[in-house]
């Protein structure tokens, strides 16, 4: 499974960020082999539309599932769209690692816009 995760550095140690669409960095992770990359947001740095710009990055990885904090109306409706999964970051999520580790044992909320 092919996971995106919103993220304040290019490292997988790094703290996830909350921020979908301003978030400096999206990371995918593989799931089933744990290889990943580091990509900067196209939307970050938008005045407009940062939440769609981040969204349409994620549908054009393929990805199959979003973890961040919040993600607006326009961005979760283009996720939706692109049948993606919508998960929320928790408390408990202080890491890219845990953020993962924590959506393998399904213990991430889904985002219910």
């Amino acid at each position: 499974m092919k996971i995106i995760i919103s993220a304040k550095s290019n490292q997988l140690e790094g703290s996830p960020d909350e921020r979908f669409g301003r978030a400096a960095w999206l990371i995918k992770v593989d799931s089933a082999t744990g290889e990943w990359q580091a990509f900067p947001n196209p939307g970050a740095n938008q005045s407009g539309g940062a939440g769609v710009a981040a969204a349409q990055f994620v549908i054009d990885q393929k990805a199959d599932a979003v973890i961040s904090g919040d993600f607006g109306p326009h961005a979760s409706r283009a996720l939706k769209a692109a049948h993606i999964e919508m998960y929320i970051l928790t408390g408990a999520a202080d890491s890219l690692k845990k953020a993962m580790e924590l959506f393998s044992q399904s213990l991430l909320p889904v985002f219910q816009p």
